[in-house]
């Protein structure tokens, strides 16, 4: 009998402990996956937009006061990727369809940013963004030439950059979205398009109607 609610006790406190373990690595049960942990921290602490030049596909150098006072919504890409690049930039482009012209270059810009500078250089991605439809103005495509530039914000913002040695690069993906004091504000599903639309459709007209 003594034997036997040791037992049960002990079964109890394995679960306990279980429980604790799993609450403490989902982030308090609100991720499940390391992907979602690191995105609900990136939203929390909305990292300040690092001093960076760019280079964009008309040669032009800037930094990211050049888009002071709008929204930047921002994707992270290399041309020569032939998997998730592509449809993360089509679907970068399906949203950029669905923001009210009203806003497009006043409220709210497009950026697409290479990290791989040395092969994506002006002319190459003034090629590339004709593929989605991109005007080089309210949406554009640049370089960050400076690599400790480069590495201090893929490394602000949560990019995960892995080069395989033969040219291609495994990272992750997602929609980042800047505010108008260059703060990360919040980071979309890229694959959800219609929801990433509205978020930032809501947030535009909100301020319309302030």
């Amino acid at each position: 009998m003594i034997k036997s609610s040791t037992n049960k006790i002990a079964l109890i406190l394995v679960l306990l402990f279980g429980c604790i373990l799993f609450y403490v690595g989902t982030d308090g049960l609100n991720a499940f996956t390391a992907e979602a942990a690191r995105v609900n921290r990136l939203v929390d602490e909305q990292p300040k937009f690092p001093n960076v030049t760019f280079e964009d596909s008309k040669g032009r150098n800037y930094s990211i006061s050049e888009f002071e006072g709008k929204y930047v919504l921002i994707t992270f890409l290399y041309t020569s990727c032939t998997t998730v690049c592509p449809q993360l930039e089509m679907n970068m482009s399906q949203v950029y369809q669905q923001i009210p012209k009203e806003y497009m270059g006043k409220d709210i810009v497009f950026l697409s940013i290479s990290f791989d500078p040395t092969r994506d250089d002006p002319a190459t991605l003034d090629k590339y963004k004709d593929y989605f439809k991109s005007d080089g103005e309210t949406w554009r495509m640049a370089r960050i030439p400076n690599k400790a530039e480069l590495d201090a914000l893929l490394k602000a913002f949560g990019v995960i950059v892995i080069p395989d040695g033969y040219g291609n690069f495994t990272h992750n993906s997602a929609f980042y979205l800047v505010d108008k004091k260059g703060s990360l504000m919040n980071v979309l599903d890229y694959k959800k398009v219609d929801e990433a639309a509205d978020k930032i459709v809501k947030i535009l007209d909100g301020e319309k109607g302030a």
